[in-house]
């Protein structure tokens, strides 16, 4: 073997899920008096809601003979079993057995700690079956509930052959804005403490790309976007379009569906502009979100062919991509084994003047090119 070419570590799957809290998708949705089947974690879940409109989530099979749970029945507060009829209650034990005398003593299945936070579902998961701790809470988003801003625009997509740490990467990696998603970063830290990792973002469309190109250069966008443990990210945006001022708040999770597939979900909810009604304003946060939505199918798209690397060969002018690794490592070993660099106050600050000084010259010989000639099919001669 070569000793001087760099080899591609892929190295071995990760064996169990994260530890946190992971979004279902939006609450509303499970309200609907209806069993509904979740895969995730290597296993299905059934998730229902209660006459009070409390939702529960327990594993998908019944304890009886292994029946889906989420091909029964809501009845009452309990999902009923389809095979055999046997109720299982939200706190995970069996309510009742039609057609026997009493339930056995031991006649429960798990129940698993939900959450309804800023209009969501969310579930926690912890290997080691410990009770989510007060620290890990998901923050309240105080906007969604003014109104002002606009319901979730909402969409999801699975994607197979890729694990959720693809999308960890990206909260460090700032050149993949320029070459897939078409913007100039000018501005990129990140700060990783406790369990929390945020990138401070600002950035400029490109002119010498896509539809409408000419007039990206007067677009710019602040972002701060933030992960709260493994699966759910809270981004901050503050866009500019020539003087056109907007607000918007966008969340990005994700579960795992096994070891090797997740869903990723996205919403977008935008503020009234002044002078702005509620119509366009949704409009607006629809534009936002179909924009987003294609953003996320580049990104898809590279990590659905890409393999797996543990070893990335970085250069000086990368993001910290080991040290965000490193930071998602805490999520996926006992809370015994969390070790100090795992969760100790970390920044960086990317050294973008090159980056962007090189970009700009990129687009600006783009936007200089001739266009192509145009083929006179008479004569099959090029014209001007």
């Amino acid at each position: 073997m070569t000793t001087d070419v760099r080899h591609i570590d892929v190295g071995e799957p990760l064996a169990r899920f994260a530890r946190g809290w992971h979004c279902l998708g939006l609450a509303e949705t499970f309200l609907d008096g209806k069993p509904h089947a979740i895969d995730a974690f290597g296993t299905k879940l059934v998730v229902f809601a209660d006459s009070a409109g409390d939702i529960h989530v327990l594993d998908g099979y019944c304890r009886h003979l292994g029946a889906d749970l989420s091909e029964g029945e809501v009845k009452g507060d309990s999902i009923a079993c389809p095979f055999h009829d046997w109720r299982w209650g939200g706190d995970g034990r069996c309510t009742g057995i039609p057609y026997a005398k009493r339930v056995p003593p031991l006649a429960r299945t798990r129940s698993w700690p939900v959450r309804r936070q800023n209009k969501l579902l969310l579930v926690w998961h912890d290997p080691e079956g410990a009770p989510p701790p007060a620290a890990a809470e998901i923050p309240r988003i105080d906007q969604l509930f003014d109104e002002r801003w606009t319901d979730w625009s909402w969409d999801q997509i699975r994607v197979d052959g890729a694990h959720p740490r693809e999308l960890l990467d990206n909260l460090v990696d700032f050149a993949h804005f320029f070459y897939q998603h078409f913007s100039i970063p000018d501005y990129f830290r990140a700060v990783f403490e406790g369990d929390r990792a945020t990138q401070y973002l600002q950035m400029r469309g490109r002119r010498d790309h896509g539809p409408g190109s000419e007039h990206a250069g007067d677009m710019s966008v602040v972002s701060e976007a933030r992960y709260h443990g493994p699966g759910y990210m809270v981004n901050f945006q503050h866009y500019d379009y020539s003087g056109l001022k907007l607000e918007a708040i966008a969340v990005f999770v994700n579960y795992p569906i096994d070891a090797n597939s997740f869903l990723l979900q996205w919403g977008v909810s935008v503020a009234r502009p002044l002078g702005f009604d509620e119509r366009v304003t949704r409009l607006i946060a629809e534009r936002l979100q179909d924009a987003t939505s294609r953003g996320f199918l580049q990104d898809v798209e590279i990590w659905s062919n890409k393999t797996r690397v543990d070893n990335p060969l970085l250069c000086d002018d990368d993001g910290p991509v080991y040290q965000v690794r490193r930071w998602y490592e805490q999520f996926f070993v006992d809370a015994a084994d969390v070790a100090p660099e795992m969760t100790e106050r970390f920044e960086f600050e990317v050294d973008t003047e090159w980056a962007t000084a090189h970009w700009d010259r990129e687009v600006a010989a783009n936007i200089a090119e001739p266009p192509a000639p145009e083929i006179n099919y008479a004569t099959s001669e090029s014209t001007r």
